[in-house]
């Protein structure tokens, strides 16, 4: 039987990176993109074909739709159209929204949504052919119940849930299944901008007593990979009961 492909953007580094490598230890075909950090994305892709599975690997905006189309061309040239789209590209933006510039607004809509929005785009067509696929979002707890000071992050995941329910009920009938993932406070580079008494206030707040781990959201995002052809247009909390 040849290789399923997963395609993960965003995923030079935390959870996307941890989502990369558990589907290439389970012998899935891999690709990977992220905007600017070639080095690091590298070095990821030689990670992930010490699994023994092939890996592609481009450095480019998904929330520009040509640079998006490049990657997906290549794709399909080297593994044919991918399986499983996982959408985790995404920043960050802490600060008054009165303070905020409108070209970080542009900035974040653009790699938080309109990524999103391009890849899935680009991938229904080859899924509807085969009458079969797994959309992917990575949102976050915030996208449910908004966040002070992070307002334009909230909006943009806020979309990406309304997506991921309406793009379900288009899909549905084509055998294509799409979910999101509302992580809560995982521990990645996101987060290590926080202080030791701020991270210890925040620990106290989630109920497990702890932040998640990049790996158990890549758990998750593997078993609705590959099970559930029933589960579709769920906003899945991740975030040890804290919200």
């Amino acid at each position: 039987m040849s290789r399923k492909t997963v395609l993960i953007t965003g995923a030079s580094r935390g959870i996307g990176k941890a989502i990369a490598v558990k589907f290439a230890k389970k012998g899935y075909n891999v690709a990977i993109n992220c905007l600017r950090n070639e080095d690091q994305l590298l070095q990821t892709k030689k990670e992930l074909e010490s699994y023994q599975i092939s890996c592609l690997s481009y450095l480019g905006d998904m929330g520009d739709l040509n640079q998006c189309q490049e990657f997906y061309d290549r794709i399909r040239k080297q593994f044919g159209s991918p399986d499983i789209l996982v959408n985790n590209a995404g920043i960050s933006y802490i600060g008054l929204l009165q303070d905020m510039s409108t070209e970080a607004w542009d900035r974040i809509i653009r790699t938080n949504l309109t990524s999103t929005f391009n890849c899935s785009k680009l991938a229904i067509p080859g899924m509807v052919e085969k009458k079969s696929g797994k959309i992917i979002n990575i949102s976050s707890v915030w996208g449910v119940a908004g966040a002070s000071c992070e307002v334009a992050y909230s909006a943009t995941k806020g979309g990406i849930n309304a997506f991921t329910k309406a793009l379900a009920k288009e899909l549905a009938p084509s055998n294509i299944q799409v979910n999101a993932i509302a992580c809560g406070a995982i521990d990645t580079e996101m987060n290590r901008f926080l202080e030791e008494d701020e991270l210890i206030a925040l620990t106290e707040e989630i109920p497990t007593g702890r932040l998640g781990k990049a790996e158990e959201v890549a758990d998750l995002v593997y078993h609705l990979g590959y099970k559930n052809a029933y589960l579709t247009g769920q906003i899945i909390g991740l975030d040890g009961g804290w919200i």
